[in-house]
């Protein structure tokens, strides 16, 4: 089997590559990161299988999250397909199903509330209104751009990423609220959430905005990211309606499985659940 070294070229042309498959700007970064991380402690050696390997090891003896380590692989792995190195992709590590979320990490209906509030009594509007909205729709955060003016008049925004369609469907009273802050901000048309210079709201920003918040809202800040308010979302609908198959198809699953993450319970949940079996005298 032939050796290849990994050059800043091939890279560059493997950056080119995610952005024509219409990976999400988040994924071509994270990919991107882990691949120089790849890059950097190959050290100018050439790719092999032996070496693939022993990159795997080093992730898990650097003591990172097997969830953390299987992303770095798949990031890897992604390269070596491109490349034609197929020989030289590693296997996951295995996972066991986790039976319930660790409650440092969730976040509470009330807690959002607190966010919420918090943004008021410092007439942060647009921030407010920004969990609001992933709050209400279970939209990823790369998706505030589909929320335009004309989305919400129409009711509905019509989100395209990773190759899929999906409509998600705006509740009347945000709809209301965000019309009035447009009409505010004289935003005429076009996304709704922008910087003071017109620009589109970035991932980064909203991320240190919410961590902000966390302070005067009295939240934990590893329990604040946008991406713990759509897992909000997808319990409280789901104890509302009990749909599985409908709530994935809020979210833009296209396995179940993934949906079911989502819906894992917390442990002081499990732990009532545990308790209420009777089976302890």
């Amino acid at each position: 089997m032939m050796n290849y070294p990994l050059t800043q070229k091939q890279i560059r042309a493997y950056a080119h590559y995610l952005q024509i498959e219409e990976k999400s700007g988040a994924t071509i970064e994270k990919y991107l990161r882990d691949v120089r991380a790849f890059a950097c402690w190959l050290d100018g050696r050439e790719i092999s299988k032996e070496l693939t390997s022993e990159w795997k090891a080093h992730l898990v003896a650097q003591g990172y999250a097997s969830t953390t380590v299987n992303a770095m692989l798949s990031a890897l792995n992604s390269l070596l397909e491109f490349m034609g190195l197929q020989e030289c992709r590693v296997k996951f590590l295995k996972i066991q199903r986790r039976l319930f979320r660790d409650a440092n990490r969730e976040l509470t209906k009330e807690e959002y509330q607190r966010l919420l509030s918090a943004a008021h009594q410092l007439e942060r509007e647009r921030l407010g209104l920004l969990v609001e909205t992933i709050g209400a729709t279970g939209i990823r955060v790369s998706e505030i751009q589909y929320i335009t003016v004309e989305a919400v008049q129409r009711g509905k925004a019509e989100i395209a990423l990773k190759g899929k369609i999906r409509t998600i469907l705006l509740p009347g009273k945000l709809r209301r609220k965000l019309l009035k802050y447009a009409k505010k901000q004289k935003t005429t048309s076009g996304a709704i959430f922008r910087t003071k210079s017109g620009k589109e709201l970035g991932r980064r920003q909203i991320w240190a905005e919410l961590k902000g918040l966390c302070g005067y809202a009295g939240v934990e800040p590893g329990k604040v990211f946008p991406h713990n308010l759509r897992h909000l979302f997808a319990t409280v609908f789901y104890r509302a309606c009990r749909d599985i198959a409908k709530l994935a198809d809020l979210l833009g699953h296209s396995s179940i499985e993934t949906t079911r993450i989502y819906l894992v319970a917390s442990g002081a949940e499990h732990q009532r659940e545990i308790d209420r079996l009777g089976l302890v005298s």
